[in-house]
C-alpha cells in the first residue's frame, strides 16, 4: 500500500504544531513531515516535540541541511529520537538551499562530496560503529555514540540532480523528492537511484518519498497556480493537484505508479485551514489510495 502523509509547513508558527500533531495522531494520519527551512523552525526540536505530543503518527524531517550540522551532532540527535520513540522518526539530510547556506557562511565548494562523506559517517555512527575519518569536509577522530539506536535506522537523502540521485541510491536508505517532481520525474529519479544502488552492490529496500503540492476547498485551483508561479514551476506539466479527495487520490496514484513508495501531501503556503487539511488527508484521501 502506498504510504500517505501531510506536511506541517514552517510558514506556520511553531506554537501551532501541538494541535496539528494531536489531530494527526487522532485522525489516523500515517506520517506528518516537518521542514528545517532557513530561518524558520528547527527540524529536530520540532520533531522531538511532535513525537512527545503523539502516540502513533510517524514524524518525518525533510530535510536537515548538512552544511549547518556537524555529523556527530546529527547522529546524537537522531539516535536520541529513535531510542525515545522507536520506529517513529524519519530523518532526511540534504545539501540545503545554497543561497541560505551562503547567508550563514556554510556554503561548500562541492555539496555532493560533503553529502557523500556525511552519509557514510552518519550511517556508520547510527550502526554503533566507532568512526575515524579524514575527509574533505567530514573529520572524525575515534567517535562513537554512547547511546546508538537499538535497531537499524534508515537515513534518507534529499536529491534532485542526477549525481545526487545516484549518490542517494549508493549511500542512503531512501530518497526524498521535492514537490517540483511530476510523475515522469519520479520515474527518472527511481532509475537514477537504482543505478547508484547497482554500482554499490546494494540489494536492500530503498524507499522513495515525494511531496505533492495539494490544494482543496475554496479557491483551490487559484491557490495552487499562484504557488506554482511563485516557485517558477507554472510551466511544468502535471505538477500538483487541486480538487476533492478523488482528484487528489488519482494524483497520488500516478506518483505511486511512477515509483513513489510514500506521497506526502504538501498544502499551499496560504492554506486557510491547516487542521482541516490534515483531516482531509487522513479521513477522505487515505480510504481512496491503495
Amino acid at each position: 500500500m502506498t504510504g500517505l502523509g501531510a506536511v506541517f509547513r514552517p510558514q506556520l508558527p511553531p506554537e501551532r504544531l501541538r494541535d496539528i500533531v494531536r489531530l494527526a495522531d487522532e485522525s489516523g494520519l500515517e506520517e506528518l513531515w516537518l521542514w528545517e527551512d532557513c530561518f524558520r523552525e528547527g527540524g529536530i526540536s520540532t520533531a522531538a516535540a511532535a513525537l512527545a505530543w503523539s502516540e502513533r503518527v510517524r514524524v518525518g524531517v525533510g530535510l536537515l541541511p548538512v552544511p549547518l550540522r556537524n555529523v556527530a551532532i546529527t547522529a546524537m540527535e537522531v539516535a536520541s529520537l529513535h531510542r525515545m520513540f522507536p520506529g517513529r522518526a524519519v530523518v532526511g539530510v540534504g545539501h540545503g538551499v545554497q543561497d541560505w547556506m551562503g547567508q550563514v557562511g556554510a556554503r561548500v565548494e562541492s555539496p555532493v562530496t560533503l553529502l557523500r562523506e556525511y552519509l557514510g559517517a552518519l550511517r556508520a555512527l547510527l550502526r554503533g560503529e566507532r568512526v575515524s575519518v579524514e575527509g574533505r569536509y567530514v573529520r572524525l577522530d575515534d567517535v562513537a555514540l554512547d547511546w546508538p539506536p537499538a535497531e537499524a535506522v534508515p537515513v534518507f537523502a534529499g536529491a534532485t540532480g542526477p549525481r545526487s540521485l545516484r549518490l542517494a541510491g549508493e549511500a542512503a536508505d531512501g530518497t526524498v523528492l521535492t514537490a517540483g517532481t511530476p510523475a515522469d520525474g519520479v520515474r527518472r529519479a527511481r532509475r537514477l537511484v537504482d543505478e547508484g544502488r547497482e554500482s554499490a552492490g546494494r540489494a536492500d529496500a530503498h524507499r522513495i518519498v515525494v511531496y505533492l503540492l495539494t490544494a482543496t476547498g475554496v479557491d483551490a485551483a487559484a491557490r495552487l497556480q499562484t504557488e506554482l508561479a511563485d516557485e517558477g514551476l507554472a510551466d511544468v506539466p502535471d505538477l500538483g493537484v487541486a480538487g476533492d479527495a478523488g482528484a487528489v487520490a488519482k494524483a497520488v496514484q500516478r506518483l505511486a505508479e511512477a515509483g513513489a513508495d510514500t506521497v506526502i501531501l504538501q498544502p499551499t503556503g496560504d492554506e486557510p485551514d491547516p487542521e482541516g487539511f490534515v483531516r482531509f488527508v487522513a479521513e477522505e484521501v487515505r480510504p481512496l489510495v491503495s
